[in-house]
Order: C-alpha cells, then structure tokens, then sequence
C-alpha cells in the first residue's frame, strides 16, 4: 500500500517525536527536585499538612518584629491576614526592614513557625545600588 520510503519517514518522524516527548519527560523530572514553591503566611494557615520539602513564604517584616540576638535573627512575616514567625542564622541582606517586602526560604516547622535558611529582601523598581547612584551623582 505505502511505498518503502514512506513508511521510512513515518517512523523517522514518530522515532523524533518520541525522543522529545521523552527528553521533556527527563527534563522536567530532574528539575522537580530543585522546584521550591512559594507561599504567604494565610496559605500556611489553610494548609492541612506540612512535610520536609523546602517552600519559600512571602510577605512584609511586620514593624517592631525584629529580634537580633548574635547570629540569630528572628522577625514577623505577615501579609496583612495572617503571621508567621522565622528565624535565621546568618547575615541578613542590606535591604532587609521592618516594613519591607521579604522572601524567607527554608523548612516549616509548624502553622506558625518557620526556619530559614535564605533571607532574599525585595525592593522596588525604584532601588538604585549605591555604588551606582554614587558613580551617576559624579557625572
């Protein structure tokens, strides 16, 4: 019915299309191990479970909610309906204040209780790095 070389292309196409749908398959199963979701402080309170994989939770540092105490900071993530509280050991990046949006990533402990491993402070499209601000004031 189909000549030879039709139904040599016909495999060579399917062959092709298997090898990517199996490339993507490979692909995306490596990286769910690296994938990390974010959450606020109101989905940790809705959540029925918590286990040991890595989340990040996002929000503002609550005012006055900041403790140092040597290596150890321990502040309030909220998002204006519900607070967590965190704490981590480590350097805190410059942009990290009270009023400020941050992103805390690390293990859950409890509904309340969060242990960071990764403090990334956001800023608005507005932030300038200093040395740069200085290097355009010079101008």
């Amino acid at each position: 019915m189909y000549g030879r070389k039709v139904k040599l292309r016909f495999f060579f196409i399917v062959a092709i299309i298997l090898s990517v749908i199996l490339s993507v398959f490979l692909v995306l199963k490596s990286l769910e191990e690296n994938v990390v979701y974010f959450k606020s402080p109101s989905d940790i309170k809705s959540l029925g479970k918590f286990g040991n994989e890595k989340i990040r939770i996002g929000g503002m540092v609550k005012q006055d909610s900041i403790k140092i105490k040597s290596n150890q900071v321990n502040f309030i993530i909220t998002d204006l309906k519900s607070e967590i509280n965190v704490t981590y050991s480590g350097v805190v990046p410059n942009l990290f204040s009270e009023g400020k949006g941050v992103v805390a990533e690390g293990y859950l402990k409890d509904k309340i209780f969060f242990e960071a491993t990764k403090i990334l402070a956001k800023h608005d499209e507005n932030y300038m790095p200093p040395e740069v601000k200085a290097a355009l004031e010079n101008k």
